[in-house]
């Protein structure tokens, strides 16, 4: 008896021996616990991980990231000599003080490739007063760049390298976007590398924030940080939808406000500037400013719409037509004028010798005048 007991004791020794080691280091054999609630769960992840998840935007990324390129940028920095050393007394008794020397001072930024042949689409703002451009691509090679042409007014600029086969990306359609699509924002922020951040189309047609002179941005909450200008905004196919331009930020990182410029805008411009090294606009030579409730009641205006004549340039084609100062400009080629933003997009758009009518208020009496429109001058930014 003694010794079937003995045998006994062993074999529970061993089998609680067992349970432990195999609970231990294999949980996955022991029979799993019924659940206290019934869940519905996720099937388990294919055995191929290519296979992309309902909520993974991989493959947009993969598309659009060999497209998007980092730009570095020297410029030449010359230091304001201070007021005090041109003072007769200082110089008396100190004498006269070198200059300093210009110092270098580097940027960065990023582009995006849209041609198999090295065109990059950029913001004026990332090259401006560059010396030197290296743009690297997401192999890890470095080109040098030449600028082909720039538009400050709408912090756009085309650079180019050498190269043939390079990865271009492909260019998306404006019409199909709509506020609450998702977006990913491509560049190099704070330059630590190539980045993917998520959002949405906050907004599209954002315009009177004072950033460029012809505004028409997209807005979105995907994380835009310095160093992110001239990068990709893409929809989820990978296509380009807009190029990342400026945020909205007290404190210079990202707060969930950027801005992008579109593709449409921005494609139009870049092929002004692949064809002829500029951007030609319309010009009549006016300057307006917008009429608010105060202003309307002075004038005895009806409403507020349109655009109030503050000057026009001598000799300009407005001069030209009889457009005076006080006149109201109410449409241009039929098209209305809402405000000065308006209004200058709208003969912005025309060509140069083209003719169009202005329609004006003058006196309470609506008018009509026949203007020959001329060519935008160039910033002087643009001209240097």
């Amino acid at each position: 008896m003694r010794r079937l007991w003995l045998i006994f004791a062993q074999t529970v020794t061993v089998a609680v021996a067992i349970l432990f080691v195999t609970s231990t280091l294999k949980p996955e054999w022991l029979p799993s616990r019924p659940s206290p609630v019934t869940v519905r769960e996720a099937p388990a992840p294919a055995a191929d991980d290519d296979d992309r998840g309902a909520a993974s935007y991989r493959e947009a990324a993969r598309a659009a990231l060999p497209a998007v390129v980092h730009i570095y940028t020297t410029q030449t920095v010359r230091k304001q000599r201070h007021p005090l050393l041109d003072d007769p007394v200082f110089r008396h008794f100190f004498g006269d003080r070198p200059e300093l020397p210009p110092q270098p001072n580097s940027g960065l930024g990023s582009g995006v490739l849209v041609s198999a042949n090295g065109y990059i689409l950029t913001n004026f703002h990332v090259i401006e007063a560059a010396r030197d451009i290296q743009v690297s691509l997401n192999d890890g090679h470095t080109h040098k760049a030449t600028v082909i042409g720039s538009d400050p007014e709408s912090d756009l600029a085309v650079l180019q390298i050498k190269g043939d086969r390079l990865p271009a990306i492909t260019f998306g359609q404006m019409e199909t976007l709509r506020v609450g699509d998702i977006v990913l924002a491509i560049g190099n922020p704070f330059g630590v590398g190539q980045t993917v951040t998520m959002g949405i189309v906050s907004a599209l047609g954002r315009s009177h924030l004072g950033i460029n002179t012809f505004e028409n941005f997209i807005q979105t909450d995907a994380a835009i940080n310095p160093g992110n200008s001239g990068g990709a905004l893409v929809d989820i196919n990978g296509h380009l939808v807009g190029i990342n331009t400026a945020i909205y930020s007290r404190t210079g990182g990202s707060n969930g406000i950027g801005f992008a410029i579109p593709v449409s805008s921005a494609r139009n411009i870049m092929e002004q500037i692949i064809q002829s090294g500029a951007v030609t606009r319309g010009w009549i030579g006016v300057e307006a400013q917008e009429i608010t409730s105060e202003l309307a009641e002075s004038f005895g205006l009806p409403d507020s719409e349109g655009a109030l004549i503050a000057g026009v340039v001598r000799g300009s084609p407005a001069d030209d037509a009889g457009v005076r100062p006080g006149d109201v400009l109410l449409t241009v080629g039929g098209k209305p004028v809402k405000d000065p933003q308006v209004m200058l997009e709208l003969i912005a758009a025309l060509k140069p010798d083209d003719r169009s009518t202005l329609r004006l208020r003058r006196d309470r009496t609506v008018i009509e005048a026949q203007v020959r429109i001329g060519k935008r001058p160039a910033m002087r930014s643009e001209q240097e």
